[in-house]
């Protein structure tokens, strides 16, 4: 699921309207719901893990292989990791 409607890429927050979207997917049937669009923190993944199945991650990806290659890919995955363990 998309937690906004609009162009992909790094976000400062996310979307009010995420929550709903997954519980009115979940709502039509939808077993698993993923969230992403704009993810690219740690906090962000740890809010939308609060009601999401998964976290969706590709522009901060994606950006972190532009600008410093597979060693900040490495990096950015470790700390977005933290946002799963966080209580």
């Amino acid at each position: 699921a998309v937690s906004i409607m609009g162009v992909t890429g790094a976000r400062t927050a996310v979307s009010d309207a995420a929550n709903g979207v997954v519980a009115a997917a979940k709502a039509a049937g939808a077993e698993r719901v993923c969230v992403g669009l704009g993810v690219s923190t740690a906090e962000q993944v740890a809010e939308i893990a609060a009601y999401a199945d998964g976290v969706i991650v590709g522009s901060a990806l994606v950006a972190a292989v532009r600008d410093g290659g597979v060693d900040a890919v490495a990096k950015l995955t470790k700390d977005l990791s933290t946002g799963l363990t966080r209580k």
